[in-house]
């Protein structure tokens, strides 16, 4: 493994790892100060898929999935006060919505890697943004779902409110997931600095050995 490679799957560990960590910590009425780190994650893929390529990226995101399900079968042998901190359909949503998210990142950026040098980690992450919290919090929380867990109780995400506080009526996880999904895209447009700036710095450094 590449010191660029291994460097890139130690970055996308600490996120899934620190997400998984912070996502138990409420930050105000709709969010978790893990939705602040996770999107970070895909900040590591298009860092990777620009200076290492296509391949590189791919191994990240499964090396992150791997991270993800040890996260999420630790988080199942932890008792908290309602249950394991980590119950089935949170394991399954989770995963399935990171694979499905950061592979189509990697895809719609390796589309665009030829245009201007935002075009690509800006609709890539917002597209994955879009579907990893359209998978997750459909899978983890729609009362349609319940099949997946049947004696997991989430009738408490069904509870009918005013989106966001002052929306119109609807079951509570929507809300969840729309607060969630603004935060990815605010923190697509900030990314874009990080990303121009360590992109600069690993192609430079690439050249200069």
């Amino acid at each position: 493994m590449s010191r660029g490679l291994f460097t890139g799957v130690l970055a996308m560990a600490a996120v899934v790892v620190s997400s998984n960590i912070l996502v138990q910590h409420l930050f105000g009425n709709w969010l978790t100060w893990g939705a602040f780190t996770y999107p970070i994650a895909f900040l590591v893929t298009d860092i990777m898929n620009r200076v290492y390529g296509v391949s590189a990226a791919r191994k990240v995101v499964l090396a992150g999935f791997l991270v993800g399900i040890g996260c999420s079968f630790v988080g199942t042998q932890i008792i908290g006060e309602f249950g394991p901190l980590v119950t089935l359909r949170i394991a399954i949503g989770s995963g399935i919505a990171f694979l499905m998210a950061q592979l189509i990142d990697v895809a719609v950026f390796n589309r665009l890697r030829e245009g201007a040098w935002w075009r690509a980690p800006l609709a890539s992450t917002l597209i994955g943004s879009s579907i990893d919290t359209a998978f997750f919090f459909t899978i983890s929380f729609s009362a349609s779902l319940t099949f997946l867990e049947p004696a997991n109780d989430v009738s408490w995400a069904a509870e009918v409110v005013p989106m966001l506080g002052f929306g119109p009526m609807l079951p509570l996880w929507v809300s969840l997931a729309v607060a969630d999904w603004l935060v990815k895209l605010s923190l697509a447009l900030v990314a874009l600095l990080p990303f121009r700036l360590f992109v600069a710095f690993l192609i430079g450094k690439t050249l200069a050995v």
